[in-house]
């Protein structure tokens, strides 16, 4: 098959021809039709993940059809549409018992664990308990978000952060997730902040619901304006890019008991970052985490996307073939771009 490759952390990927996977006893061979560029791709591909292994293929957001079934996999065959969640749980340990298959003590996930989805085909653990069947009249583009950023925001906007009608929301970064983030937060009758440096972000993120929009580029103390806008501070803020700028900001953001959920990867030298702890005990802040979405919990997010509530689709701003893709992620260290890349692997 092709594939993406890259064989040292940081320097210039290539597209190689690679032996086809095969399948784990509980898993399948997924064959990919859709793939996202993500942010955290480009993370793993400067090194910021350690446990690569190189050589590597990335790639973690995919939609296809099964191509060929493990013998110890019950529910799935070849032709079906697919997608996945990116953290691939077993669905045995402590965490996946309790229903927590997003923090799965043994979890995989494809483009960092094992070799992922810049590729034709791809190797996928567990299918049944990871594969979420994709609706026959949905677009394998528009499924493919749903395995990362889509169902990550989804998650943290309604699942974690509690987000409710009238509410305000801050959203700090306007890319694939913090777009997503807004979107969902508007469905759910939220008043949405979105914050970022580029006017096309801004555009599309008034498009998809905000009220506010926060350019943060030059002096402006970004955590004051929202304080302003919302009349002392949102209740519920997003770090939805990753970085000690945007987690302090939204932290600062926030009103008394307000709410930070911490979604955009973090990378340090140390695997730290600081926090505005002073005003978290000051203002009895929540401070959370959020990390994917179990695919046992994606029917009610599929129904508002079945129902036309939400229009991940509507995110998908670009489509590009494999040979563009070293290009497009190395671009992603300076200019990650406003919504959705996908990636048609056979294009």
């Amino acid at each position: 098959m092709r594939a993406v490759l890259y064989k040292h952390y940081g320097e210039p990927m290539e597209v190689h021809e690679v032996p086809d996977p095969h399948p784990a006893d509980h898993g399948v061979v997924v064959r990919v039709e859709a793939t996202g560029l993500c942010r955290s791709d480009w993370h793993g591909w400067q090194g910021h993940d350690p446990d690569i292994a190189l050589p590597h293929v990335p790639g973690h957001e995919l939609a296809g059809t099964v191509e060929t079934v493990g013998p110890g996999v019950r529910n799935w065959h070849p032709g079906d549409r697919v997608t996945v969640p990116f953290v691939c749980a077993c669905g045995t340990c402590p965490s996946c018992k309790a229903g927590d298959h997003q923090i799965c003590e043994r979890q995989t996930q494809p483009g960092f664990t094992h070799w992922g989805s810049f590729a034709q085909y791809v190797a996928l653990d567990h299918a049944d308990v990871n594969l979420v069947a994709v609706p026959q009249d949905m677009a394998f583009g528009t499924a493919a978000a749903l395995g990362c950023r889509f169902a990550t925001a989804f998650r943290a906007v309604v699942q974690q952060g509690r987000a409710a009608a009238g509410e305000w929301v801050a959203v700090h970064g306007c890319g694939g997730v913090g777009l997503s983030a807004v979107m969902i937060a508007a469905a759910a009758g939220a008043r949405v902040v979105a914050v970022d440096v580029s006017p096309q972000a801004l555009e599309l993120a008034r498009r998809f619901g905000a009220a506010e929009c926060v350019d943060a580029t030059g002096t402006q103390d970004t955590a004051a304006a929202i304080r302003d806008l919302t009349g002392g501070g949102a209740h519920l803020s997003l770090d939805a890019l990753g970085s000690p700028a945007t987690c302090a900001a939204s932290v600062h953001s926030l009103r008394r008991r307000g709410r930070h959920l911490q979604v955009g990867l973090l990378p340090s030298p140390d695997g730290t970052t600081p926090v505005p702890m002073a005003r978290a005990i000051a203002l009895e802040l929540e401070l959370l985490g959020s990390h994917g979405m179990a695919a046992h919990t994606y029917p009610p997010m599929l129904e508002l996307v079945r129902a036309g509530v939400l229009r991940p689709d509507q995110l998908v701003t670009s489509t590009i073939s494999l040979d563009a893709v070293p290009d497009a992620l190395a671009a992603m260290g300076t200019a990650p771009g406003a919504g959705v890349t996908v990636i048609e692997p056979w294009g």
